[in-house]
């Protein structure tokens, strides 16, 4: 079993996404019920931060390497991110097999410019893009093919554009994560729990053989909170409402030049970077 039980998780999971956008693929109930739930739901939580396609913009110009991990360090933080890195408390856990530091879980992390953006680099490429550190999560694509290769509907797209997942309905398959051309998902090959620092209460841990990755904090979004990494960042990361002519990341998008990345493939990202 998960650390947070299945109920728990799965009401915080309603109240992000039917406060949000709602998605069929966590709906526990009928038609009319479910409608009556919304309407609930809805009531409580009025000050939910909605949107009709949630994306991102990071001004790359703005993150340091000390902001960058910030960035990291308060998502990976507050989602219970496992760390492989650190050793394990072999007395309490005396069963953990020695750390294979290939393994890695990450949400959102710096990436070199040639990895992040293959198809944008040429041979004189200007040396400020070389050694700035671009952060990379999942980019909520608007055509995600995770979404249609998952057997089970654990990753689902809501109606707000946020790509989310139900780590219950995970089965491990990693489908997703063959057709994620971002690298931008996790596989626990062991049980993360042990390689957690100091657990947040407030977010499920997740348990062996099960994908995860960024959520755009819907858990906030949900309580009118902005995400863990628009936080840290001290002004470099914006997130709103893409198809909002009036909203700051519209505005930001018509000010200045923005990249996304692989645009090729047609995924249609979310995730815009100023250059």
């Amino acid at each position: 079993m998960m650390k947070k039980s299945r109920r728990s998780f799965l009401k915080v999971a309603a109240v992000s996404a039917i406060g949000i956008g709602a998605a069929p693929a966590i709906s526990l109930s009928s038609s009319s019920n479910s409608q009556s739930t919304s309407n609930a739901v809805k009531s409580k939580n009025h000050e939910a931060k909605t949107a009709k396609r949630w994306g991102m913009v990071i001004n790359c110009t703005k993150i340091s390497d000390e902001v960058a991990e910030n960035i990291v360090e308060a998502c990976h933080k507050n989602h219970n991110v496992p760390d492989f890195n650190h050793e394990v408390n072999t007395e309490k856990y005396p069963n953990t097999r020695p750390v294979n530091h290939k393994q890695e879980v990450k949400w959102i992390w710096e990436e070199h410019f040639k990895y992040a953006f293959p198809d944008k680099e040429d041979e004189f490429l200007a040396d400020k893009y070389k050694n700035l550190p671009f952060l990379v999560l999942c980019n909520h694509c608007k055509s995600a093919p995770c979404v249609k290769a998952c057997p089970t509907q654990a990753t689902f797209k809501r109606e707000d554009g946020i790509v989310i997942m139900d780590f219950h309905r995970c089965i491990g398959c990693r489908f997703c994560m063959a057709a994620c051309p971002f690298g931008s998902r996790s596989f626990n090959f062991r049980d993360p729990r042990p390689f957690i620092e100091e657990t947040n209460p407030d977010f499920p841990t997740r348990s062996k053989g099960v994908v995860e990755k960024c959520n755009l904090c819907a858990e906030r979004l949900a309580k009118g909170e902005q995400p863990y990494c628009v936080e840290a960042s001290e002004g470099a990361i914006v997130v709103g409402d893409l198809e909002d002519p009036d909203s700051d990341i519209r505005a930001l998008l018509n000010e200045n030049y923005t990249i996304r990345r692989k645009q090729t493939l047609g995924t249609e990202p979310s995730v815009y970077y100023i250059m």
